[in-house]
Formats: structure tokens, C-alpha cells, sequence
């Protein structure tokens, strides 16, 4: 099966004036469709800059990635864009949400961004607000709902342009325990419907809702195989 992403001896420096930074030393991973990885490590370790290549939000200075079988490890800026509008949810720490838009606004963002007629993306944008239970939110704005409710908009967000790949960073990080267990069980069920989730986080047990970790440690994997003692759907920790 063609794994959604493939990358092959990634490399990503950085040059701070007369100094190189080895983000990524020599990466090689394969992530397939359904699964569900955690990828942890300690600050300054490249998972950030691992999630960043794997988001299309940046490029390695060396290497092959492949994403869905297409090499986008040189495309430009406008056409990683197009990757990141079509192929990827990204859901962060912070929500990302626009302020001064009610929900449903702020899932429609990536349907306008890809042109999509004003009846087509309100359909669909509603649609995935039904499946993070928020029906009854989207005319409310953010300061108008809870951290979890903001989280699930951009869940919503993530989901409605059908992508490959679920990109999450730290996305129980602003929440409380309570809140961050609904959440992760949000993400349980969304695995289980088919979507492909990759976890970019550094709380153990947020990564055992994962089938898969990868440990990051000095640029370079340390480890990859399957998560000890994780966390069943329907269980908390």
C-alpha cells in the first residue's frame, strides 16, 4: 500500500549567521493511511521542525518527501499552499480561530480559500460542526464559547475539506484535564472513522491515545513502534 507520507533522509538545517543549526540530522519514516501516531520529544529535539516538513509549513534541505506519492520536498511556496489547503487538517495549541467570526465562518476558511461556491461551503462547513456535536454553537464567536468548544471548531475546521492527514500540535494544551480527555476522545473517533491522525505532543498520556510513537531526540528518530499501555476509546487515563 502507498504509505500518505514517505520521507526518505531528511535533512533541515538552519544558517544563523556564521552558525548551522542540524534540526533534522537523517530522518526516514513511513506513515500510512489510518494510522495513528504520537510524535514526542523534548524541546530542541526537531519534532516541531519534523511536523513543519510534515505539514508543507516548511521544506528540508536535503532529502525526499512524498506525499501521497507526489514529491513535494521542492515544490514553492504557492504550490505547498495547495497541499496544505486540499491535503491537510491542521489543529493547534492555540485554536487559530478569527476573533471576530462566528464558527461557522472559521470552518468555511479553508472551502473559500479553495473556491468553492457560497452554498457548497456552508452546507459542509455546518456538516462538520454536526460531527464535533457544535450544531447549536456555529453563530457563536469564540469568546463566546469554552476552550473545548473552540477546540472542536477547529476540529471542524480540520475536517471539511475531507483531507488525508490530521495534523495536530499539543491540541489538549490550553485545556484542563477533563476537557483534554474529551477532546482526545473526540480524536479516538475520528481515527476509528478512517481518518489518519499524526500527534505532535510531549505528554505521555496524550501520546498513549495513539497506536503508534515516534521519539525524536537530537534531529534523529530514537524510536518508532507501537505505544505500551494506550489508551482504549472510551477509557480515560
Amino acid at each position: 500500500m502507498q504509505p500518505v507520507i514517505r520521507i526518505q533522509n531528511i535533512k533541515k538545517t538552519y544558517v544563523m549567521g556564521s552558525v548551522e543549526v542540524h534540526a533534522l540530522v537523517d530522518v526516514t519514516l513511513n506513515i500510512n493511511k489510518n494510522e495513528y501516531v504520537a510524535i514526542m520529544g523534548p524541546s530542541g529535539s526537531g519534532k516541531s521542525t519534523l511536523m513543519n516538513i510534515i505539514g508543507c509549513l516548511d521544506t528540508p534541505s536535503s532529502g525526499l518527501y512524498e506525499f501521497n506519492g507526489v514529491n513535494v520536498s521542492d515544490m514553492n511556496d504557492n504550490e505547498l499552499a495547495k497541499i496544505r489547503n486540499r491535503e491537510i487538517g491542521f489543529v493547534f495549541q492555540t485554536f487559530n480561530l478569527l476573533a471576530r467570526s462566528d464558527a461557522l465562518h472559521n470552518v468555511e476558511l479553508p472551502l473559500i480559500y479553495a473556491g468553492m461556491k457560497k452554498t457548497d461551503r456552508k452546507r459542509l462547513a455546518a456538516e462538520a460542526l454536526q460531527h464535533v456535536k457544535l450544531e447549536d454553537r456555529m453563530h457563536h464567536k469564540p469568546n463566546e464559547l469554552s476552550g473545548g468548544q473552540r477546540q472542536r471548531v477547529a476540529i471542524a475546521r480540520a475536517l471539511v475539506t475531507n483531507p488525508s492527514i490530521i495534523l495536530a500540535d499539543e491540541p489538549t494544551g490550553n485545556l484542563d484535564s477533563k476537557t483534554g480527555v474529551e477532546i482526545m476522545g473526540l480524536f479516538n473517533e475520528l481515527h476509528a472513522q478512517g481518518n489518519t491522525i499524526i500527534l505532535v505532543t510531549h505528554e505521555e498520556d496524550i501520546a498513549r491515545h495513539a497506536h503508534r510513537v515516534i521519539r525524536v531526540r537530537d534531529g534523529e528518530v530514537e524510536h518508532d513502534g507501537p505505544v505500551e499501555h494506550r489508551i482504549l476509546p472510551g477509557v480515560h487515563a
